[in-house]
């Protein structure tokens, strides 16, 4: 019998998970817990609760139903116990304005699969495709590898989005399924990856390196690297240049494209909603020169330049030049 799955939600019309137009599966769940996660909302493995202040009516319901007495007011604000809320719902069902909203939701396989098919014209016209992404579709072992067999069933594209913190054997098997691997190489130096995102990133390199192994041997795939670039984290020089030497060493006769995603601040909503801290919230975007100076790092071991390529908004530096002038 197959184990459901826990999903945050889909979105469709995505183009940025992945060559052309996507529909990207985000999982609940994920094993590392990255100081600059966009997704907070993905991290825990369980439902959630989040209160979204713009559409508090403030009628107060919510606090009047609440089975475990976890939600309470300060002023203006509703506060959510996270140690006393087991996310019966019961206050997302009842609020008029929609400002409780819940975090999770389990499908089957047969369901998921079928609501993915409903987007198969658009990845017929656009060469796009199903990502799984997250969280961590692979903490969720069982359920995304008969997910993954049944969208190669019914003939839809698949991209896997991993942080490849999991199973090796997980990881193989995963690997005979999809069309496209993104994979996440944050930082290269141990104990910084271990700081910034709590893991061990002895498995991540593993498993690349089992992926490299994959990907030579089925040219028709393709495999995508990512690395994100957070300010004074990883869009630092040392790291992107030991990321480069690196590649080059281990994958880059296998590897389609080296992404350097720019870092972006828009996800700052999600933590407050969440009544969480952000340490990146006063970061700003980064400008073009600033990418510009990440790719040149990133090439330095002699890669084909080509290969390392830039995604992402950056700051309009001549909006930024106005205010100094200002």
């Amino acid at each position: 019998m197959l184990v459901d799955g826990l999903i945050l939600h889909l979105q469709r019309f995505s183009t940025e998970d992945g060559p052309g137009i996507r529909t990207t599966v985000f999982f609940k769940g994920c094993p590392l817990r990255c100081a600059w996660c966009h997704n907070p909302e993905s991290i825990s493995p369980r439902k959630q609760v989040q209160w979204i202040e713009t559409r508090c009516i403030g009628c107060r319901t919510c606090l009047q139903v609440c089975p475990r007495g976890a939600l309470s007011e300060a002023g203006d604000e509703i506060r959510i116990d996270r140690e006393k809320c087991d996310a019966c719902g019961d206050c997302v069902l009842t609020c008029p304005g929609g400002a409780l909203e819940m975090l999770g939701t389990v499908m089957s396989v047969p369901a998921l699969a079928a609501e993915l098919e409903k987007d198969r014209a658009y990845f017929q016209q656009s060469a796009g495709g199903v990502t799984l992404s997250g969280g961590e579709p692979l903490q969720q072992a069982e359920f995304s590898l008969a997910l993954l067999a049944e969208l190669r069933a019914r003939g839809l594209p698949v991209a896997l989005d991993t942080c490849a913190v999991c199973d090796p054997q997980v990881f193989r098997a995963a690997l005979e399924l999809i069309d496209i691997l993104l994979l996440d190489i944050k930082l290269l130096d141990a104990d910084l990856h271990r700081k910034y995102t709590g893991g061990d990133n002895r498995v991540v390199l593993n498993n690349m390196e089992i992926a490299a192994d994959h990907f030579r041997s089925h040219p028709q795939k393709r495999w995508w690297i990512r690395t994100p670039l957070i300010p004074g984290a990883t869009a630092v020089e040392h790291n992107l240049t030991a990321i480069g030497d690196y590649i080059k060493e281990n994958a880059a006769d296998a590897l389609e494209r080296w992404e350097l995603c720019a870092f972006n601040n828009l996800c700052r909503d999600k933590y407050r909603w969440l009544g969480l801290d952000w340490d990146f919230s006063r970061e700003r975007l980064m400008t073009k020169d600033e990418l510009e100076q990440c790719r040149r790092w990133a090439c330095a071991s002699g890669l084909d330049a080509l290969l390392v390529q830039t995604s992402g908004a950056t700051l309009l530096e001549d909006r930024e030049a106005s205010k100094e002038e200002v």
